[in-house]
């Protein structure tokens, strides 16, 4: 779905009104269908939504700061920054089942329908062993076509986005702030990076500073989109295990790395492990855990033309272009990564999540040392 400007200036005014927040936003647009509607609706009918005030109709129908609205606007062209709303094919999917999902989202680089979300959080104050671990660990991820989502924070957050590129492959930021206030300021370059290989993006206006209170908010975001959250290093009053928690109440996968019992940083992580969350060593224990959801929504994505065709055997699966471009290449002897990279000509992110793809489907083997083969027969 496509929106002209003037149909995206409406989201931006109406989120704009004091006393509108996610859920009266998402309450109104049930009812009135548009944005543009809702600003031309009079005030008995908007009272009549449940949440809404008459002193909150009545500012929507004397809304008069379009000028604001056009300046933003302005803003965001000159930054490159495009807006995404819920009603969007590229809005991230799994943050549309949150209870107080944001309407639109800032984003600067791309966000893909098909992005396989993993979140990596922690302490800012990280440890040698935090940072290293984490960009393993991240890296590891990023080589089997997942995206890391963080937050962009110094320590753990700003190593999980390094691992990703390190593996040349996609990772996203979301930040507390507006996409025009890089915070940390240091992480300039890893802003433009990131941007390059994925996207950052915010549910703040532009110009918003990054006050503490905006960190919670999202956090609920970086859990959202994913399909797990891995929390590297936590004190015991961590931000990230409130991430964690919130990760449990949109029913997300936890994942912790282990510490020493004699450092502080690992307090936090500890507990979560001693509260049920799995322990984490590398990103195969991560992704035995969330395939089967994968598989799971492929079943249910699939375009089959009866339900016998879906009890078909593995060799006889429909697969896409590139599914059969990289399958093609891979035979019964061990192949190893970069040589497909290399004969395909595809970039190693659509590679890594094409061959992920088929090992879901049971086509490929992945062997120690990044090592392929053929399962079954492709037709």
């Amino acid at each position: 779905m496509t929106m002209n400007l003037d149909d995206l200036k409406y989201w931006i005014a109406l989120k704009s009104v004091s006393g509108i927040g996610n859920l009266t936003f998402r309450a109104l647009l049930d009812n009135f269908g548009s944005p543009s509607l809702i600003f031309n609706t009079p005030v008995s009918k908007l009272t009549g939504i449940n949440g809404i005030t008459k002193k909150m109709a009545v500012a929507i129908n004397n809304f008069s700061e379009w000028d604001k609205v056009n300046q933003n606007f302005e803003l965001l062209n000159k930054n490159k920054i495009t807006l995404i709303t819920y009603q969007d094919d590229d809005y991230p999917e799994k943050l549309k089942n949150i209870y107080d999902l944001p309407p639109f989202l800032y984003v600067r680089g791309s966000l893909m329908k098909d992005d396989i979300n993993i979140a990596i959080v922690g302490s800012r104050r990280a440890t040698a062993y935090g940072k290293y671990t984490t960009e393993r660990i991240s890296r590891e991820l990023a080589q089997k076509g997942v995206t890391v989502v963080s937050g962009m924070a110094r320590g753990i957050d700003s190593a999980a986005h390094r691992g990703a590129l390190a593996a040349r492959g996609r990772t996203i930021a979301v930040l507390g702030s507006g996409l025009d206030v890089i915070y940390p300021p240091e992480n300039k370059i890893l802003f433009s990076e990131i941007i390059e290989n994925g996207a950052v993006i915010s549910e703040f206006p532009m110009g918003t500073p990054p006050i503490a209170a905006n960190f919670p908010s999202r956090n609920r975001i970086i859990s959202g989109m994913s399909y797990g959250v891995l929390v590297v290093e936590a004190g015991e009053k961590s931000g990230s295990l409130i991430t964690a928690r919130l990760a449990l109440e949109q029913g997300r996968e936890v994942f912790a790395v282990p510490g020493s019992v004699e450092t502080p940083a690992s307090r936090g992580t500890n507990r979560l492990i001693k509260e049920g969350a799995k322990l984490i060593e590398n990103a195969e224990d991560i992704l035995e855990e969330i395939i089967p959801q994968l598989e799971k929504t492929k079943v249910l994505n699939e375009t089959l033309t009866s339900e016998n065709e879906a009890k078909l055997p593995a060799k006889e699966i429909k697969l896409t272009k590139i599914e059969k471009q990289v399958a093609d290449f891979i035979f019964d002897k061990r192949i190893h990564v970069d040589d497909i990279i290399a004969a395909t000509n595809l970039s190693p992110a659509d590679v890594l999540s094409t061959l992920m793809s088929l090992e879901l489907k049971n086509l490929v083997t992945q062997h120690p040392g990044k090592y392929f083969s053929r399962t079954s027969v492709v037709k």
